[in-house]
């Protein structure tokens, strides 16, 4: 990369709602990026569009990010005051200022159309086969002293005044050469009637502000990129580079939708349902990249390392909820046992031996705290007595049970030795011992198991008290 500036990557969202997969897989992009060049990641909010924040939408945003272990070095609660304002309702002046140097410049003009004369002009080109409506600055003719009413009234816009068959082109850091013509754009909107900026103008005022070097985003603003370089170009700044990455798909290969309920679709459910945020990290960064090595378990340092722009894949990536909880129980398998104690509700359950046996017996089978809990609560309940039992495997474990001490290594001793006497292995063996012992099917080890259940409980249930 280019080693005489700083490399500087943005996540800058809108507070109207909480952190998406897409969004969050966008700014872990930009957070990796940054990491492996040794530059900054910055968290900045487009918060203009009061009507549509919620509340506690910022607060929500970063505390998402931080569970996934991406910590800006810049946002709005830790600025660095050389780049302004973090947040746009921060810096209307700044924009106005820019879009009046543009009218006192010939970049931009006031446009006083209301929202019915526009739609008249929309109609008008519809009526000669034109349906992409391109604005047409001479269409309205009113008097100076209707423009100084209106003007009065704060019933106009300021439209940027583009250069007509201009060609904007980037090199796309995903797709490659872009080029889009200024007549297929036509003089947009940077301030709107009620003063505040239109996004298109507002993220190039801050992205110069703040020194962005590299722009990585959703393949749905590569139809923003050749107005944000218009402006880039009428103002002489030196626009960053941009990528816009593919879309996130279901299985189906349909992309996401707040409607399809097959997945849960925020990082905050993820969080709530208990998986291993490590894993969610490693899981989103495959989705569109992928490591030149083929491995996919990678701390985040080993991603940071391995990260590489040319490696972004030019495909939709497919989001596989059974794949995320494979890599959500790899990473549970490693967690330090002492950790997932603490996460967990014991009740009245004190002995700590007894708790690091089920942790590390559970841990080897479950995705999230939260099926580690159930599978907790399952042990708190008492066990019905079971009917008189005739096999031959249950009778012969329970007499080698009733010899023995209740600890893991005997109750596994007396499993082997049913096994020597009955002659029987595997599901013939394990499985009537199973349903005996704890009445499940299936299960973790069962010689662990049944100690967990305690020996009161065992015994009663099999009628050995």
């Amino acid at each position: 990369m280019n080693n005489k500036k700083e490399i500087r990557t943005r996540y800058a969202p809108s507070p109207t709602g909480y952190l998406h997969i897409g969004g969050a897989r966008t700014a872990l992009f930009c957070f990796l990026f940054a990491k492996h060049n040794n530059g900054k990641f910055i968290f900045r909010l487009e918060d203009t569009d009061v009507a549509r924040n919620v509340e506690n939408g910022e607060k929500s945003q970063l505390e998402n990010l931080s569970w996934l272990g991406i910590e800006p070095d810049e946002s709005p609660i830790n600025p660095n005051p050389k780049y302004g304002k973090y947040r746009q309702s921060e810096k209307l002046e700044r924009y106005l200022l820019v879009a009046n140097q543009m009218i006192e410049n010939n970049l931009a003009y006031i446009a006083y159309d209301s929202p019915k004369e526009l739609e008249q002009q929309k109609k008008e080109q519809e009526s000669k086969g034109i349906f992409s409506f391109r604005y047409d600055r001479n269409w309205l003719k009113i008097s100076d002293e209707e423009k100084e009413r209106r003007f009065k009234n704060k019933e106009y816009s300021i439209r940027v005044s583009l250069p007509k068959n201009k060609d904007y082109q980037w090199d796309d850091l995903v797709r490659g050469k872009i080029i889009v013509n200024s007549d297929e754009i036509g003089d947009w909107v940077i301030i709107k009637s009620d003063g505040y900026p239109t996004y298109n103008f507002a993220v190039v005022i801050d992205d110069h502000d703040m020194d962005i070097s590299h722009v990585l985003r959703g393949e749905e603003h590569i139809t923003n990129t050749p107005k944000q370089l218009a402006i880039y170009d009428l103002l002489n700044w030196n626009p960053p580079k941009f990528g816009h990455l593919t879309i996130i798909t279901n299985m189906e290969g349909k992309k996401l939708s707040k409607r399809d309920l097959s997945l849960f679709q925020f990082i905050e459910d993820y969080k709530k349902q208990g998986y291993i945020p490590e894993a969610i990290f490693n899981f989103l960064s495959l989705l569109g990249w992928t490591s030149p090595d083929s491995k996919e378990i990678m701390d985040k340092n080993e991603l940071i390392s391995k990260f590489d722009y040319k490696r972004l894949s030019k495909s939709p990536s497919k989001f596989d909820i059974q794949k995320m909880n494979w890599f959500s129980k790899k990473y549970m398998q490693n967690k330090d046992d002492d950790e997932l104690i603490s996460k967990l509700n014991f009740e009245e359950i004190e002995n700590y031996e007894w708790k690091k046996i089920f942790v590390e017996t559970f841990k080897q089978s479950c995705s999230t705290i939260n099926e580690m809990q159930t599978s907790l609560n399952m042990f708190k309940k008492d066990l019905q007595p079971i009917e008189k039992y005739e096999n031959e495997v249950v009778t012969v474990f329970i007499e080698q049970l009733k010899i023995r001490d209740f600890n893991v290594d005997s109750i596994q001793e007396a499993i082997n030795k049913t096994k020597e006497i009955t002659k029987k292995n595997g599901k013939e063996l394990f499985m009537p011992i199973r349903l005996a012992t704890t009445n499940l099917e299936h299960g973790p080890e069962l010689a662990k198991t049944i100690f967990l259940f305690g020996k009161n409980k065992i015994y009663k249930r099999l009628g050995i008290i």
